[in-house]
């Protein structure tokens, strides 16, 4: 990891002397036009803060997602041309929280003057990470059945609290082509890279009251590049706002309805929506969905879960199914889809899904599953 960090800082002063900082991406055709150049420049490194953004910005600004469709963004580190783009942005939003495991270089060699850099989990209430402690099932799942109001209220205080004066990062995406071939190379694999997340639990955006608090930091980061469309940042934060608070009131109305409250999942993604609605996840792999568990975890977790009487195993889309196939057919379970959102499929693309979309889906996947 260090040296391709050396290797894409090198690439990354060579491209600033050459005056090609600000200039292509390598994932998309150079703009020419006066209308694109006039736009503030926005990349982000997870999908649900590239819908966030784009809601926000609207036509004011481009905005890109390193990450290309398809590819696991747990596997995923940038490229030299990634670089050399993201050298060029206006803005930067990264999740945080040990989530981009390339992170801190990567901002710490951005421009301050030019690209406002921010780390949308900062100030945030946080969960602690669940590894493969969750296997024992004595199930101390500590954070995510508690009460889901209380939840709220410390997720609310938490983005509340956190200033907007952090806002110190750039963006802008290259290489979709070099990315899938990445894709292809670590599916083939079995997903061999070890990130660690840390002791924070990253996935934040499951529960939609905390990607709102993510996409006000966003609000605020394009509004004090952009003063001039400050009001219509305003707008359209409002709407997308209303979006997740009704989004939010669907799930409360769906568990409210529902006598279960435990689910099987394929990686322990799902800890904030858990929490939120004062549900259990019950996961089979940790924070990383390449991380596996022992033969001794996966014998407790069949047992656990014929003696809950859970019915369905979740799979989610950019993962590896190996395991939670082996449970399924173990434990004579149903099968279904759970999406985790870090990434939208090829597939999810070409058919127009977004983050409210698929949230839908998850909500109805739960629906069957806390029967």
């Amino acid at each position: 990891m260090k040296k391709t960090m050396l290797a894409l800082l090198g690439v990354i002063t060579a491209a600033a002397m050459a005056g090609c900082g600000a200039g292509t991406t390598a994932n998309t055709t150079p703009q020419t036009s006066s209308d694109t150049t006039s736009k503030i420049k926005v990349f982000t490194t997870l999908y649900p803060l590239e819908y966030a953004a784009k809601r926000i910005a609207g036509d004011h600004a481009e905005v890109v997602n390193l990450v290309p469709p398809g590819v696991e963004p747990h596997d995923f580190e940038p490229t030299a041309k990634d670089m050399v783009a993201l050298s060029g942005s206006d803005l930067f939003v990264y999740n945080g929280s040990g989530f981009e495991a390339w992170i801190d270089k990567a901002v710490e060699n951005l421009d301050k003057n030019k690209t406002i850099a921010v780390n949308a989990t900062e100030g945030l209430s946080l969960l602690e990470a669940s590894g493969h402690d969750d296997h024992d099932h004595d199930h101390d799942h500590s954070h995510e059945g508690e009460a889901a109001e209380k939840g709220h209220d410390e997720h609310k205080e938490g983005s509340e609290a956190a200033g907007h004066d952090e806002h110190k990062e750039g963006s802008e995406a290259a290489g979709h082509a070099d990315h899938k071939e990445e894709a292809k190379a670590s599916e083939e694999h079995g997903h061999d890279h070890d990130h660690d997340h840390g002791d924070t639990d990253p996935h934040v955006w499951l529960d939609p009251t905390m990607l709102k608090a993510q996409a006000e930091k966003i609000k605020a980061a394009l509004a004090e590049k952009d003063k001039a469309n400050a009001e219509a940042y305003e707008k359209n934060y409002q709407q997308l706002a209303a979006d997740l608070d009704q989004l939010d009131k669907d799930f409360k109305d769906m568990v409210r309805q529902s006598s279960k409250k435990e689910f099987l999942v394929s990686h322990s993604a799902f800890a904030y929506l858990a929490h939120r609605y004062g549900l259990e996840q019950v996961a089979i792999s940790g924070i990383n969905p390449a991380s596996e568990p022992s033969p001794a975890d996966m014998k407790r977790l069949v047992e656990y879960v014929k003696e809950h009487e859970i019915s369905h195993v979740l799979f989610e889309t950019l993962a590896s199914p190996k395991v939670a196939d082996v449970i399924a057919k173990e434990a004579k379970l149903q099968t279904g889809t759970l999406n985790p959102l870090e990434g939208l499929t090829e597939d999810e693309a070409k058919a127009g899904k977004d983050y409210l979309s698929i949230m839908k889906e998850n909500l109805e996947m739960l629906r069957t599953v806390l029967k």
